[in-house]
């Protein structure tokens, strides 16, 4: 058991810490193996109110601000357990309730808040553009009181155990639009009563249990209720939750490297080869060192971007450089981890190379690492754009 005295929101992180407990290596081993979601323990953060925590009380919420959110999937990462079964309902929701109508919110977040509704989709990405948001090519196209929408989204992961989606589609084609970043719109999906109505999911099977998925769109109706804002604003709807997803994904990964670097500390003081602890040899020691002061470098980069961002400044560099620097940081420490382990690294019994393979998705979603660099390069260095 870890001491969170002294840290950011200590009673939090250890009633998920011992949440976290009855959920132990052997659990999530299995779940890998056969590619199944974790019910079980979604359902326990739930009706534990850790995933309402940004939901404001009078919609059934905890009310807690983005730090308590950032304590939250640290602690379960740190614990061995994973969040991305389920991170992206504290940053999805957010943008209903930043930009959703009064009525919008109060039908679908006392839902969210209880557990009755899932809300973990969330559809923007396309195979044809990738990152290139303004490019996508999902057309939602008005007729009367409802909307049609056509088209494809890749990688929108937990489609399958979502009940809402949060669609981004093109409503205005883009050669109409005088900038690109217009003519585009958020909306909320019902996905039970879409599937087999014009909704199509089918899972891709990853290197890491994600549970990802591709989404077919054929003449799928949306009512214009769920329509979420203004027509043709949707792009910068998305882009005000980007920074928060930032955040949250950086803790993430900080939880990851504190769970390597515990690891491999506590392997290298019990393993002893030619008759003393592996931890003796600098060899050893070093690299595990060294993650430890990245990890602390990012830590202290991702509080300045929970700070920024619960101040109401734009903390835009910062939450992109906290989660590249973490996202470094972790798998740094999961390299150093499964070189301490050696052979057992690579053993399904001890976690690490589940984790491992967990943590390297972070290099590349949900933005990778060299678009963090573009933007820094370009936003705060002051560089020409590259792209």
């Amino acid at each position: 058991m870890h001491d969170h005295k002294g840290e950011a929101h200590a009673d939090i992180r250890a009633a998920v810490e011992k949440l976290c407990a009855g959920f132990p290596g052997e659990y999530w081993r299995k779940l890998d193996r056969n590619m199944e979601y974790p019910t079980a323990f979604v359902q326990a953060l739930t009706q534990s109110g850790f995933l309402s925590a940004l939901i404001p009380e009078e919609y059934g919420g905890a009310g807690l601000g983005l730090s308590a959110a950032a304590a939250i999937l640290e602690e379960v990462q740190r614990a061995g357990c994973n969040g991305g079964a389920c991170h992206a309902q504290m940053y999805v929701m957010g943008t209903v309730l930043r930009h959703g109508s009064e009525e919008q919110k109060r039908k679908y977040l006392p839902g969210v808040a209880s557990g009755e509704l899932r809300l973990q989709a969330f559809g923007v990405t396309e195979p044809t553009s990738g990152t290139d948001t303004t490019s996508l090519k999902t057309f939602a196209r008005k007729q009367g009181d409802k909307y049609v929408v056509n088209g494809q989204k890749v990688w929108t992961s937990r489609a399958e155990h979502s009940d809402l989606m949060i669609l981004l589609a093109r409503t205005t084609p883009r050669e109409e639009v005088k900038k690109k970043t217009d003519g585009l719109s958020v909306f909320i999906v019902d996905m039970q009563k879409a599937k087999g109505n014009g909704l199509t999911i089918r899972p891709i099977r990853t290197m890491m249990n994600h549970a990802t998925t591709e989404v077919f769109f054929d003449n799928m109706e949306v009512p214009a209720e769920n329509l979420i804002g203004e027509e043709g604003q949707g792009f910068r709807y998305i882009l005000s939750g980007m920074n928060a997803e930032r955040i949250l994904i950086a803790h993430e990964c900080i939880g990851d490297a504190k769970w390597f670097i515990e690891k491999a500390t506590n392997y290298a003081k019990e393993r002893h080869v030619f008759g003393r602890p592996i931890g003796q040899n600098q060899g050893v020691q070093f690299p595990i060192a060294k993650a430890y002061a990245n990890m602390r470098a990012a830590e202290l980069m991702a509080r300045e971007a929970v700070k920024l961002y619960e101040a109401g400044q734009n903390a835009g560099a910062e939450a992109n450089m906290a989660k590249m620097l973490a996202a470094d940081a972790s798998f740094e420490a999961a390299n150093a981890c499964i070189q301490t382990h050696g052979g057992f690294g690579f053993a399904e019994e001890y976690d690490v190379e589940r984790k491992f393979r967990e943590t390297r998705l972070y290099q590349v979603a949900p933005i990778s690492t060299n678009l963090i660099l573009s933007f820094v390069a370009e936003h705060v260095l002051g560089m020409p754009r590259s792209y």
